[in-house]
């Protein structure tokens, strides 16, 4: 077995055994200095893989509150969805037709999805695109990278860097659905020619396109740095506070025409209220002129719950005894409970980059270990005498140690062709309460070692013009779900994608174009279908045969001296090739049947998406874009039916930005911004579980039960997003 200590021992001492070193304070050198933890995990112009840089002018042109997904949505296979409608609150993206669990996301090379549920909440974290310097989206399988398996893309985000000189911001934002963001940005610039300190404080608040969708977030970023002659030191925390009335249900079928912002929440402090706090010390050092050795430690703590009213629930599933009255025993009642989690996230990456003649070498890697506390109470049950009831009806632990080592070789064969080698292994140490063979709740143990290679080669034709092509693995593990409600027996195993990548590349003085092809083959990918396992739940279960294909065109076409227009597109094709079998419950017997499908779409996998935007220099100060987003009818379950199907949809975006001139302000600008200009109804998200249920309509006692037109009935939620709504923001700077 690979010692991981040993390893890391010696990549620790490698600093201080003889490197001779190269006296610089430039400038240059601190900002690469400041940026090599992120460099190990991202792909440049000549690494064969797909990717899309993001800069900060291109984040902050339309920064005025909403989450990170809807600053990103314009870029290639990208589709977004919100909650609440209108992109504050709870957002998500996926890429590709991969959801946010199969999404690698780090800050800084640190990871940042949850380590059980492998997805991430931007809710969590408000404004903090605020505090990004630039991005990288890598779709498909991508270069190694440091947390969760990149199944479908991964996104580096590195926060702010270096500022030279001093300033103030203040960033205020006010929009439709009475959406209020206020934050200020500072900072010392270099002081001494050798310390700098960064901040922000930001607060946004909305109540939601969907009725009560409330949002109240609250955020705060601190960085200080610390620049030697050859090494930098920083520290950066940030955190953030959400409060935010559920929206999760959806809106019911028939709903969608008359009363689409209709919410089946009712109940006052229906929230979600989670605070979560990030810890961060990177220290670069540069060793010869051609290594860096990068080293970061990491915390997060977080903590929070949300909260539910629950009506006629049955007592014993709370571990409460019958409430005696004076004439009467109560079994059932309504009650109100908090389910809680409280998880502590830590550990350490590293990285060595060196250049020995025609290859550029990276080693690096990262242990973590995750412990979160998942717990229940009910803090009032209907009849209860003592007014500070606070009961706790469960309670479980579990534990996750990730860590993985990786090297990437990138070999210069010749001035014009790049051979790429890039090799990972990653192994998971979990422990967690979960069912055992006969049902009943039981500490156990997973252990799992993957491998996961990838090669490829780039090749430029001439200056302008060049070719990539790629191979590479991925394995991931189940969620947390799938390992706690099933038992060893019922349990899914791991699954594999494997991922090529073809590319062209060309760029000029008026035209910058790419088109690449990809094939995303999955072994055993783990979807939903309907089946009950030996404890009665459902979990994600293995399908063998499932795959991605298609091409991404993207290009940037300068019109005029004033004009440029940006689009991309993306034709795909997502299919399951083996037999799908649903299951669907029948009400009538207990059970369940199946159906057998060939073929069929993978969910949310819409074969066709573009995007558009029109840039318009009107003169020196004002700026006008105009942007559209398709995206292509997809499906909300895996059988391809048009029964629980979303209908593609078209939306563009208006936006004036205005640079105004300023003796007192460094920095003015005002920006006003339309979404959905042609105000559009269209749903971006869903969810169903189809039933059987001839002996008795359930349509009357449940909003969200609709009628299959193949047989039963879809008990389905929709998440209609916002009509026509606009966002005011104003800029000042010193």
């Amino acid at each position: 077995m690979f010692n991981t200590e040993a390893f890391m021992t010696v990549l620790l001492a490698l600093p201080f055994i003889g490197f001779a070193q190269q006296p610089s304070d430039s400038i240059s050198l601190r900002k690469v200095l400041d940026e090599v933890n992120v460099n190990a995990l991202r792909a440049n112009e000549k690494t064969p893989m797909t990717f899309t840089n993001i800069s900060k002018s291109e984040i902050e042109k339309g920064n005025l509150g909403q989450d990170l997904p809807y600053l990103i949505s314009l870029t290639p296979s990208v589709v977004t969805t919100s909650d609440a409608g209108a992109g504050v609150g709870y957002t998500g993206f996926r890429i590709r037709g991969a959801d946010p669990t199969r999404i690698n996301v780090t800050v800084n090379g640190i990871p940042l999805n949850d380590s059980e549920s492998q997805g991430v909440w931007w809710v969590n974290m408000p404004d903090f695109s605020s505090s990004i310097e630039n991005i990288q989206i890598q779709r498909g399988v991508g270069t190694s990278t440091n947390g969760a398996a990149a199944f479908g893309a991964s996104v580096n985000l590195k926060t702010d860097g270096l500022n030279k000189k001093a300033y103030a911001i203040t960033n205020n934002s006010v929009g439709s659905f009475s959406t209020l963001k206020n934050n200020i940005e500072f900072g010392t610039g270099l002081l001494n020619d050798n310390f700098v300190f960064d901040g922000r404080l930001s607060k946004i608040s909305s109540d939601g396109y969907i009725d009560r969708a409330t949002s109240n977030l609250k955020s705060l970023y601190l960085q200080g740095t610390y620049f030697g002659a050859n090494s930098v030191l920083k520290g950066i925390v940030f955190s953030g506070h959400e409060r935010t009335y559920q929206a999760w249900n959806g809106v019911p079928l028939n709903y969608l025409d008359s009363n689409r912002t209709f919410n089946s929440y009712t109940y006052e402090n229906e929230v979600d209220n989670y605070g979560q706090t990030h810890y961060q010390l990177h220290y670069s050092k540069q060793m010869r002129n051609k290594t860096n050795f990068n080293l970061a430690w990491h915390y997060t703590h977080g903590e929070g719950y949300y909260e539910q009213e629950k009506l006629g629930e049955d007592l014993t599933d709370y571990g409460i005894n019958n409430i005696t009255l004076t004439n009467d025993t109560i079994s059932a009642t309504d009650l109100i409970r908090r389910k809680w989690l409280n998880n502590d996230f830590g550990g350490f990456i590293y990285s060595l980059n060196h250049k020995m003649g025609s290859i550029d070498l990276t080693i690096g890697g990262a242990i973590n270990r995750y412990s979160g506390q998942h717990y229940g109470n009910v803090i009032w049950a209907q009849y209860a005498s003592n007014a500070d009831y606070n009961h706790q009806y469960y309670w479980n632990k579990a534990e996750k140690l990730d860590h993985n080592i990786y090297g990437k070789a990138n070999y210069a064969y010749s001035d014009a062709t790049n051979i790429y080698v890039d090799l990972q292994r990653r192994r998971i140490d979990y422990i967690f309460e979960g069912l055992d063979v006969e049902g009943s709740s039981a500490e156990q143990e997973i252990n799992l070692a993957f491998f996961n290679p990838k090669f490829g080669f780039y090749h430029a034709l001439n200056n302008n013009q060049s070719l990539y092509a790629s191979f590479g693995v991925a394995n991931k593990e189940p969620n947390r779900s799938d390992y706690i409600e099933s038992t060893p027996e019922s349990r899914p195993t791991h699954e594999t994608l494997y991922d090529t990548e073809i590319g062209y590349k060309k760029t000029g003085n008026k035209i910058i174009f790419g088109a690449n092809l990809y094939f995303m083959n999955y072994k055993n990918q783990l979807v939903m279908t309907g089946k009950l396992n030996d404890v009665g739940e459902r979990t994600h279960v293995n399908v063998t045969e499932s795959f991605r294909k298609g091409i991404e065109i993207e290009g940037t076409y300068k019109l005029t001296g004033k004009l440029t227009w940006a689009a991309n597109m993306t034709l795909s094709e997502n299919k399951i090739t083996t037999p799908f079998i649903e299951h669907i419950d029948n009400w009538d017997t207990w059970g369940t049947e199946e159906v057998s499908y060939e073929n069929t779409d993978l969910a949310f996998s819409p074969n066709v998406i573009w995007a558009s935007q029109f840039n318009y220099k009107l003169g020196n100060n004002t700026s006008i874009d105009f942007s559209s987003k398709y995206i292509g009818k997809h499906f909300i379950d895996n059988t391809s039916s048009e029964n629980r199907m979303l209908e593609g949809y078209l939306v563009n975006n208006l936006r004036l930005s205005y640079q105004c001139d300023s003796k007192v302000f460094k920095t003015s600008k005002l920006t006003l911004q339309i979404n959905n200009l042609l105000n559009n109804e269209y749903v971006s998200n869903g969810w169903v579980y189809r039933f059987i249920s001839d002996g008795w309509d359930p349509r009357g006692s449940n909003h969200y039960v609709n009628p299959d037109n193949e047989r039963g009935y879809n008990m389905a939620g929709y998440y209609p997003q916002a009509t026509r709504n606009y966002l005011l923001g104003l800029t000042f700077g010193f």
